[in-house]
């Protein structure tokens, strides 16, 4: 299984002005997804996880809003873990 790594985008985009509370989550060095405190989010959830484009095929949902970072971090791995069983899977077949 992958091991999805979060990474404060200052530090894997260098170009721009990125805050404190903006990431990039990778898997295997790649740049899948990104989970940032949301400027304009539900009342209650500002964390926002998103999957980036590339990464959408097979899997859903594909971004969302959380509570906490931690909880928009869980829901990126679920969404991500429920496309690579689906997957394994299909290997079986």
């Amino acid at each position: 299984m992958t091991t999805l790594i979060l990474k404060r985008a200052a530090a894997s985009r260098p170009s721009g002005e990125w805050n404190d509370d903006d990431f990039d989550v990778m898997a295997d060095g790649v740049v899948v997804g990104r989970i940032f405190h949301a400027a304009a989010a539900p009342v209650g959830a500002p964390w926002m996880w998103t999957l980036l484009f590339d990464y959408h095929a097979g899997r859903t949902p594909t971004h969302g809003y959380e509570a906490t970072r931690e909880a928009a971090m869980a829901a990126f791995a679920k969404s991500w873990r429920r496309y690579c069983q689906h997957e394994s899977d299909e290997a079986k077949d």
